[in-house]
C-alpha cells in the first residue's frame, strides 16, 4: 500500500516539474521576444535586447545617460536601485510613467509584452519624438 501511495506521488511530482518547466521555458521565450521588439522599437538591432548587462547599458544610453549606467545595477547592494531607475527610463523613452514602472519591476511578463507588442512608440529621451 505505501509503496503505491509513493508511486502516485512520485508521478504527479514528474508531471508538476514537466509544467513548471513547460512554463518557465514560455516566459522566457515570451521575455526575450519582447525585449527584441522593444529594441527594435527604439531602432536598435533586436539581438540588443538578448544580451544580459549589455540591453542595460543601450537601455542608458538611448535614456541620455553615460553607457556605464547599464553596469551599475550589477554592483553588491545598491544595484537594484539603479535597475529601477533604468527599468523607470525605459518607461520613459516609451512615454510611460512610474506606474508602468512598478508593473516592469513588479509583473514584467505582462508589462514587457505590452510595451513591445502595444501601441507605445518609441519617444526618445525626454519623451521626445523621433
Amino acid at each position: 500500500m505505501l509503496s503505491l501511495l509513493a508511486q502516485e506521488s512520485s508521478s504527479g511530482g514528474a508531471a508538476g516539474g514537466l509544467v513548471g518547466l513547460v512554463l518557465s521555458i514560455g516566459f522566457t521565450v515570451l521575455i526575450l521576444a519582447s525585449m527584441w521588439k522593444i529594441f527594435a522599437k527604439m531602432t536598435q538591432p533586436g539581438w540588443y535586447g538578448l544580451i544580459p548587462i549589455f540591453n542595460y547599458c543601450v537601455i542608458a544610453k538611448q535614456s541620455g545617460k553615460d553607457w556605464w549606467w547599464g553596469l551599475l545595477p550589477l554592483l553588491p547592494c545598491i544595484g537594484i536601485i539603479f535597475l529601477i531607475i533604468l527599468l523607470n527610463e525605459l518607461s520613459k523613452l516609451f512615454g510611460k510613467g512610474v506606474g508602468y514602472t512598478i508593473g516592469l519591476i513588479f509583473l514584467p511578463f505582462i508589462f514587457l509584452p505590452v510595451l513591445a507588442f502595444g501601441s507605445a512608440e518609441y519617444q526618445g529621451p525626454q519623451g521626445k519624438a523621433f
